[in-house]
This record gives structure tokens, C-alpha cells and sequence, in this order.
């Protein structure tokens, strides 16, 4: 009887041991210098610098065109913003077709504004390539 309660203090002897050493990796209470904090400090390096390896984390940069939506905006010089929309945005029509697809593309970007002139800019082939807009807030 006296072997088999040694055994069984053993046991939650060991568990409890390894209980409190569980513990203490995960507070962190080993001082500097002790093989303990080396083997956790070394853990550490691994994980940061193989998991990228191992782990897909999804973190690429989103690929981005910096001209999405195809409008480039400038001042003018004159405290006042030109527009510069690509022509593939416009659909070719006449002058109130072609005002109100710039409308389009520009009131959500600047919010509500009237269209004061506007230039078709052409390719050396004489192409509408973009269209320059000058508009004033409503």
C-alpha cells in the first residue's frame, strides 16, 4: 500500500511541476541570462522569422492603379481645380451628352458642381484621348 500511494503522489507532483513551468513561460518570469529565457527569446525569433515561410498571412499590398477611376485634378493657378477625365470614361455624343458623363465622374469625387468650360485634349493622330474640366461649386 505504501508503493502505490508513493506512485500516486508522484503523479500530481509531476503535473503540478509542470503546471508551474507552463506558467511561468507564459508570465514571462525568468530572469535574463537563465537557459529558460534563451530557449523562450529563441522560440520567439523562429516563429517571427520562419512563419512568414510556413504561414500564409495574406498581408500582400493591394495592387492599386493610381488612376482608377481615370481623373487626374490640378489647381489651375487660380485657387480653382481642373479636372482631367480619361476619355474612355465619356462616352462620344453631343455637347449636353458629353457634360452630363463628365457630371458622372466628377460629382463623386467633388461633390456637387457645375461645369463652367471643358476641352477635349486630343493625340498627336487628334484622338480624344481626356477631356480638361473647369467647374465651380454649387
Amino acid at each position: 500500500m505504501g508503493l502505490r500511494a508513493a506512485e500516486a503522489d508522484a503523479q500530481p507532483a509531476t503535473a503540478n511541476r509542470l503546471w508551474r513551468t507552463i506558467k511561468s513561460f507564459i508570465f514571462w518570469s525568468y530572469e535574463r541570462g537563465t537557459v529558460q529565457y534563451d530557449i523562450m527569446v529563441t522560440l520567439i525569433l523562429i516563429f517571427v522569422f520562419f512563419s512568414p515561410r510556413l504561414i500564409n498571412f495574406n498581408d500582400r499590398p493591394v495592387q492599386r492603379n493610381p488612376h482608377s477611376t481615370g481623373v487626374v485634378v490640378y489647381p489651375d493657378g487660380q485657387g480653382e481645380f481642373i479636372y482631367q477625365v480619361d476619355s474612355r470614361a465619356v462616352p462620344a455624343g453631343n455637347d449636353f451628352a458629353v457634360r452630363a458623363a463628365l457630371l458622372r465622374v466628377i460629382e463623386p469625387i467633388s461633390g456637387s458642381v457645375s461645369i463652367s468650360r471643358y476641352e477635349a485634349v486630343t493625340d498627336d493622330r487628334g484622338h480624344v484621348v481626356a477631356y480638361k474640366v473647369w467647374v465651380q461649386r454649387e
